[in-house]
């Protein structure tokens, strides 16, 4: 018989530094998708707020209670990160298991903006890009989900990218040391 064993996203890849940043990966957490239903999102809402202290997202906000997070996703989408909404949205929103899916990274220290601005299309800056914000963008030729937090940036990518997504971000990471002289 075949003994699988579990394995993260980035297992073996990470974590890494480079000069003043890191790369790390985030624990895998429960990662939940949910649309509501039309006219619903008042009550979807409602009803995250009441089960779990965050209420549906604002387009490119994150909601965050203690280990429980709603980012925004897309239109009428958010994912929630921590927790099952499955039993407190019934009838409200079509709700998705994606927790398999994601692979989630940390890229913290001195000089993470520095990184990001070498790959991804928009202004990352804290001054355009505050704590408590998302964005779906392109971290060069992937489909990424980016929020800032108080410590850095957090990226989620399809699982299937996660080599390339370490990859991408620890080349970058070695170009922005080395123009520093922190190598």
């Amino acid at each position: 018989m075949v003994d699988l064993k579990a394995k993260s996203a980035c297992d073996g890849l990470l974590p890494l530094s480079k000069g003043r940043v890191q790369l790390s990966e985030v624990d895998q957490q429960v990662i939940w998708t949910v649309a509501p239903l039309k006219g619903q999102q008042a009550a979807v809402s409602k009803a995250l707020k009441a089960a779990f202290g965050v209420g549906f997202p604002a387009p490119g906000a994150v909601d965050t209670h203690g280990d429980i997070s709603a980012v925004w996703s897309g239109l009428r989408q958010a994912f929630v990160l921590g927790a099952n909404p499955r039993e407190a949205l019934a009838g409200l929103a079509a709700v998705t298991d994606q927790s398999d899916a994601w692979a989630i990274v940390d890229l913290t220290g001195a000089g993470a903006e520095d990184v990001l601005a070498r790959l991804v299309p928009m202004d990352l800056r804290a001054t355009s890009f505050a704590p408590g914000t998302a964005a779906k963008t392109q971290l060069n030729h992937m489909n990424v989900l980016i929020t800032r937090h108080v410590g850095g940036f957090r990226i989620m990518a399809f699982r299937s990218m996660a080599r390339t997504l370490a990859h991408e971000l620890a080349e970058t990471m070695g170009a922005v040391a080395a123009r520093r002289g922190a190598v």
